[in-house]
């Protein structure tokens, strides 16, 4: 074996592709900034106890896991900052009031989410804590579309569902824990033949509304034919009046391409509307996000929550090609004051200028250099670097 081989699904950013990367991650993060969203930095590490708390056995099963050598106690490797940055807000900022919270980091995954999709995605997003009412959702969602417009991704649109929905049906229909799990990988796999038979023996009206969940996808008029399909409970006509007012606030920055009342992602996560932002001709969604009111309970204080997460590497992938911007080459001449002058101006107006060094002159090409410093006339001008 190659002492130098990585392990699968990890690979090295080389410096083009990170070049694109770190200049989307500063536009991103001064994007939130300018929005109220102030910067935090959770841990890689923390004890496995703290960073799964809230997030259900998927989390559990995407995290690396080792023994800590100080305490003896388990730790993990985040496969998901959005639980760090909910027990900040519940731990450490402790604030009444609306909290807007960002960040960005790698986090590592014990498997690929799928198909040539890295292990060690770099992750950066925006959460919005304290409030609990549509306007959140509505912020967050346009923060979103406006991250991917910096990005200049062409052709997006979103997808969302509500996980409420599903929750209010089965909660009332009476169906235990076993069932529900085997409802949801179902309803995920749109299987109808599936949650038929599940559902045969609960009652005539449960089992209608759930054998229509995975039927009720399409555009805007899918959220009339559900408030006539499902039952008239509180928590599914607030779920629909919320979706509604999604797609009337949303219509100036967003197409909604479709509602799925059976898309539950995130199920033992979310507790509210969940959303997917895709662009056109690109296989993987972009950015994950929806409401997690129910997490900050499992830290002992409970806020309303919603936000938004997206991975570096996909955006800069879905992102238009950069021009690589052009460096200026320096020659080697230490001890010329004027010179460094020179190269400090250029710096300081935000160009690249590499030093020469001795003896690569049959290299210079590799520098990335289109352009050279070069004295004339007792002054230091830029030109175009010679052949």
């Amino acid at each position: 074996m190659r002492t130098w081989a990585l392990p699968e699904y990890i690979e090295d950013i080389l410096p083009a592709e990170a070049a694109r990367i770190e200049r989307l991650r500063r536009a991103v993060l001064d994007l939130f900034e300018a929005h109220g969203y102030e910067l935090v930095m959770p841990p890689l590490l923390e004890y496995v106890e703290s960073l799964l708390t809230g997030t259900g056995h998927d989390l559990d099963l995407r995290t690396f896991k080792l023994v800590d050598q100080l305490s003896g106690r388990m730790l993990g490797v985040r496969a998901d900052i959005t639980p760090q940055v909910a027990r900040i807000d519940a731990h450490l900022l402790n604030r009444k009031g609306v909290a807007r919270l960002c960040y960005a980091g790698s986090v590592l995954h014990t498997l690929p989410s799928g198909m040539n999709r890295t292990r060690e995605p770099l992750q950066i997003g925006a959460e919005l804590y304290g409030h609990a009412g549509i306007e959140s959702d509505v912020e967050i969602q346009r923060l979103l579309m406006k991250a991917l417009a910096v990005a200049r991704v062409k052709e997006c649109y979103l997808d969302i569902g509500h996980v409420a929905i599903f929750r209010a049906l089965v909660r009332r229909g009476g169906v235990g824990p076993e069932l529900e799990s085997e409802l949801f990988r179902a309803m995920q796999a749109k299987d109808l033949p599936a949650v038929t038979g599940l559902t045969r023996r609960l009652e005539a009206a449960t089992r209608k509304a759930l054998a229509a969940l995975p039927e009720l996808y399409g555009e805007a008029e899918v959220l009339g034919r559900a408030a006539r399909c499902l039952p008239d409970y509180p928590e599914i006509r607030s779920a629909l009046a919320g979706l509604q007012a999604l797609s009337e606030k949303l219509r100036d920055v967003a197409r909604i391409r479709c509602f799925d009342l059976a898309e539950l992602r995130g199920y033992r996560y979310h507790s509210g509307v969940v959303f997917a932002a895709y662009a056109g001709g690109w296989p993987n969604a972009l950015a994950l996000g929806g409401r997690y009111d129910e997490v900050g309970k499992a830290f002992g204080r409970a806020r309303p929550a919603t936000g938004f997460s997206l991975d570096l590497r996909e955006l800069a992938s879905a992102s238009p090609d950069g021009a690589r911007r052009s460096a200026i080459l320096a020659p080697y001449r230490p001890g010329d004051a004027a010179l460094a002058r020179a190269v400090d101006q250029l710096r300081a107006r935000g160009e690249i200028v590499v030093d020469d060094l001795p003896g690569h002159a049959g290299t210079r090409r590799e520098l990335g250099c289109e352009r050279q410093l070069a004295k004339r006339n007792g002054k230091w001008i830029v030109r175009k670097l010679k052949a």
